[in-house]
């Protein structure tokens, strides 16, 4: 089988699905495989480097997409304006598409219905559960380990305020006030990162063991009691909660929200939408200059006006919702994630050259397959079901 490996073309992203490390993997496992001219020049690795892994190097990514039986990407097809033409309509009918597809978001239903109608059978890597036999290959966990860092440092570059205490000659300057909702891996890492530059943090979750978690880096924590068969799915992440206490969770956040001075907004339920937490009503009440980073805007986001891609400024307050944060440390982000799909790829096809449907992950990940939608957050936000 031949595998495709595309240069990533959304504005911004540097990273790229294979490395010539994971290469040479599967030149050893026994694929052929196709990586586009310059597809690793955004994490510092060389065609040169590739074609010493095995790899053919490709000048036309069309040509590639057409030879591929799979192809490796980071983040969801979008249109190549270079050729004036969708990356899902270069795929050729029947193969595999493995990526960040976020399938559940609205901008991305019309390209989940053009893999339908196409045949592509895909894959997300935002599907994988957390279960023990999975954690090799959840590319969602190393992926949010950069983003929680990254996080931090993007709100310290747009607050116009230091964000330890600093004493001066004149007197001290408080330190600024983060408020990280959400706390799981991308909450605990941005918890951390901004504990080490000094702010004072608070962490918020509804689920009681990453409350425990945000805690024990230091965080103040918060939160509000919600019945676990309500907050908790399995594999412990948080599930979508219904209106009425949706509802409750923001009049429990909005004080906290008042008076921080940046706010972290990563809480996502895997597969599905992320839920609004953050009015625009609430946004008015916050100081200006204040920053809301909302790093979950690839499943929707979780403040009302956050514009996916863009930095905007609302009622003094910016808000930041760049949608590639990972991409911002290429050179680890790109390690992570290409040996995150060595193994995606190793327990996909372990019983031969046809996906194993019967095994939890590959079922979990599953967007579109003989013509037909089976991802079933998708359907349910496209109305569909």
């Amino acid at each position: 089988m031949k595998i495709g490996i595309p240069k990533e073309i959304m504005t911004g992203e540097r990273r790229v699905a294979a490395n010539p490390e994971t290469v040479k993997k599967y030149i050893e496992k026994g694929y052929e495989v196709l990586v586009e001219a310059g597809a690793g020049i955004g994490s510092f690795s060389t065609d040169e480097e590739y074609a010493a892994a095995g790899a053919k190097i490709m000048a036309d990514p069309r040509e590639l997409y057409k030879q591929a039986d799979i192809i490796l990407k980071v983040k969801q097809p979008v249109q190549n304006e270079q050729f004036g033409i969708h990356e899902v309509d270069m795929m050729r009918e029947g193969a595999y598409l493995i990526t960040f597809l976020h399938p559940a978001a609205p901008e991305s239903h019309d390209m989940v219905r053009k893999m339908r109608d196409r045949n592509i059978t895909s894959f997300t890597m935002d599907g994988i559960p957390r279960i023990t036999r999975a954690q090799r290959m959840d590319a969602l966990t190393s992926m949010s380990t950069c983003t929680g860092y990254r996080s931090v440092l993007q709100a310290a570059t747009l607050l116009p305020k230091f964000l330890p205490m600093v004493g001066t000659a004149i007197g001290a300057i408080k330190p600024a006030e983060v408020l990280v909702i959400g706390t799981g891996v991308v909450g605990l890492q941005a918890v951390a990162t901004a504990k080490r530059l000094g702010a004072i943090v608070r962490g918020w979750d509804i689920r009681p063991n990453a409350k425990q978690e945000a805690g024990s880096l230091g965080a103040k924590v918060d939160g509000f009691d919600v019945p676990e068969e309500l907050a908790i799915a399995p594999g412990g992440y948080a599930k979508t909660l219904p209106k009425e206490w949706l509802l409750k969770e923001r009049e429990a956040l909005a004080p906290f929200v008042e008076k921080a001075d940046v706010i972290i907004l990563s809480a996502l339920v895997p597969g599905s939408l992320a839920p609004i937490l953050i009015t625009e009503d609430m946004v008015k009440t916050m100081k200006n200059g204040s920053v809301i980073v909302d790093v979950s805007i690839d499943q929707g986001g979780n403040c009302a006006i956050s514009q996916p891609g863009k930095e905007i400024v609302a009622h003094g307050v910016t808000i930041s919702a760049i949608q590639n944060i990972p991409g911002r440390l290429a050179v680890h982000s790109t390690w992570l994630y290409a040996n995150n799909m060595v193994y995606f790829l190793d327990n996909l096809f372990k019983k031969g050259p046809t996906p194993d449907f019967d095994d939890e992950i590959v079922k979990n990940s599953l967007v579109t397959m003989d013509r037909k939608i089976h991802f079933k957050p998708a359907l349910e936000a496209m109305g569909e079901v």
